[in-house]
């Protein structure tokens, strides 16, 4: 997805394809199906098993159950209409990608690919939604994205946008972009940003709501409804949000903002190509470095794509997601066997991508001083960030999982 720098809004190139190596293929052809599974799905998992069981119930207790306050078989309609309006956004994403990577919706050999995996990809993309482009998701995006380019404002010197044509000419890279918002908030605030994101699941999401969401509320979303876990009151599991909450293309439009395109694939052996030495003058990373198996490639490729005296601002917690996957005598009983390791660019095992072997977890000072020792100045850090956050976190939830935030800006080094 790439930028169109007259109209300043996202266009897919015109040569836009399938990827040619069978295993991008693969997981490219089961994000695409998870979508199209989605209503059936849904209405299976969620509604139809609930209501087995309800109806197994001794009939005192059914009866009893269906009348209020209770009415469980009206809650199960309505959870089936919300799961229809959220299946209408996931049928759109579905139809924005299939246009986008030229595969027909009549075509059956993509179809029937999703696992279980990819379905629960394609249900918490969604539910994503809630926190990148609802106006209630604002809270969150306030405590991460707010201070992120707040810090970039003052470190990548910044004027006003009538008054510095040299904005325009800086360049952001945001891994780990996710749906987008970070790398579009960047943008309308005149930066020339470009956005790296593996997961197919979130380019897919991010392309509708970039490049062909017609207008601003145009889908109602229900991120609670589809769980029955911890709610408060049943007004609090059925509540929805408007997506997108703003029109990103009307947005881009205007002539203070800088250009953006989204670029997909594994983030260390794409960045570490030659064609990227000394390419940007700021990196932004936003809950993404503990997604690192060895958090020494992520240093060493923001440091090989990053000018010297660059700027590196990093926001987020140290929820290490390798940590709980399989063990190293797993992974090397799985490499002999040949067995395919996620989602990972072809060539990312020679190129220190996501699926090269070997892992750690460090604490957050001993990030912090790895960065330092891997040729970076340490402008500002704190162990917290200013504003606790959740992620994806419902406000009425019973249930509140919340993060204190690492946040550091550094500089890279003259002589790195």
């Amino acid at each position: 997805m790439e930028s169109d720098p007259g109209a300043r809004s996202f266009q897919p190139p015109a040569d836009a394809r399938p990827p040619s190596d069978p295993e991008e293929l693969r997981v490219l052809y089961a994000a695409l199906d998870s979508f199209r599974q989605y209503r059936r799905a849904a209405h299976y998992n969620i509604t139809h098993l609930r209501r087995q069981s309800f109806y197994s119930l001794p009939s005192a207790h059914m009866d009893l159950l269906s009348e209020p306050p209770f009415s469980l078989p009206e809650t199960f309609d309505a959870v089936d209409d919300a799961i229809d309006c959220n299946a209408d956004i996931a049928e759109a994403i579905l139809t924005a990608g299939l246009s986008f990577f030229g595969v027909s919706l009549n075509d059956e050999f993509w179809k029937g690919q999703a696992t279980p995996s990819d379905m629960d990809k394609a249900r918490s993309t969604l539910r994503q939604l809630y926190r990148d482009w609802s106006y209630e998701g604002r809270e969150e995006r306030l405590a991460s994205y707010f201070t992120m380019i707040s810090a970039l404002d003052l470190y990548l010197p910044s004027h006003s946008r009538e008054e510095s044509p040299q904005r325009h000419q800086q360049r952001i890279l945001v891994p780990g972009a996710g749906l987008g918002r970070l790398a579009f908030d960047l943008c309308t605030e005149g930066y020339n940003v470009e956005g790296n994101e593996i997961s197919y699941h979130q380019i897919l999401a991010a392309n509708y709501i970039l490049n062909c969401a017609s207008a601003a509320g145009q889908h109602q979303l229900y991120p609670w409804a589809l769980n029955f876990s911890n709610h408060l009151t049943r007004t609090a599991q059925m509540g929805s949000v408007s997506v997108p909450d703003l029109h990103p293309c009307d947005m881009l439009r205007g002539t203070a903002c800088g250009r953006m395109s989204v670029i997909s694939g594994d983030f260390c052996e794409l960045y570490r190509r030659p064609k990227h030495a000394d390419a940007f003058d700021g990196v932004a990373t936003c809950f993404f470095i503990d997604t690192a198996p060895n958090l020494i490639n992520y240093i060493e490729t923001v440091t090989h794509c990053l000018k010297p005296g660059g700027i590196w601002v990093n926001e987020g917690p140290l929820l290490w997601h390798f940590e709980a996957g399989p063990t190293p005598a797993e992974q090397h009983k799985k490499r002999q066997s040949g067995g395919a390791n996620g989602h990972q660019q072809s060539g990312s095992h020679a190129s220190g991508g996501i699926g090269e072997p070997g892992s750690f977890e460090l604490s957050n000072d001993e990030v912090v001083a790895l960065v330092e020792r891997l040729g970076f100045d340490i402008l500002e850090q704190m162990q917290a960030a200013p504003r606790n956050t959740g992620y994806i976190q419902g406000p009425a939830s019973m249930l509140q999982s919340i993060y204190r935030p690492s946040f550091w800006v550094v500089r890279k080094r003259w002589n790195s």
